[in-house]
């Protein structure tokens, strides 16, 4: 004679983690911003994070952008060198951020 059956346990989904390349902070995949190295070589932002590339993260937030841009995080991240007239593109985006830490 078998005992009570037991109701199937929940799944609990899987969540990505991804670590913002700025502040080192880990958080959910879809909570970061995606930066893809495409396979021309050049650096394009992924608002699907899906584009096929090697990927970086970022938060949403100024300081984040500043910090990955001014040291070799981002490069190395992505195994890219980045020109200055790069660098200065991508840190105009980035001022398009707050840096409220509210959101971080």
């Amino acid at each position: 004679m078998a005992g009570p059956k037991r109701p199937p346990a929940k799944r609990v989904k899987h969540v990505p983690q991804r670590t913002c390349v700025g502040c080192r902070t880990v958080l959910a995949k879809r909570q970061l911003l995606r930066l893809v190295r495409t396979a021309e070589g050049t650096l394009a932002l992924d608002p699907s994070g899906k584009a096929a590339g090697r990927g970086a993260y970022l938060h949403d937030r100024r300081s984040c952008w500043d910090t990955a841009l001014s040291g070799p995080a981002l490069e190395r991240a992505l195994r890219i060198n980045l020109t200055e007239a790069e660098r200065t593109r991508w840190r105009a985006h980035g001022e398009q951020y707050s840096d409220d830490d509210a959101a971080h």
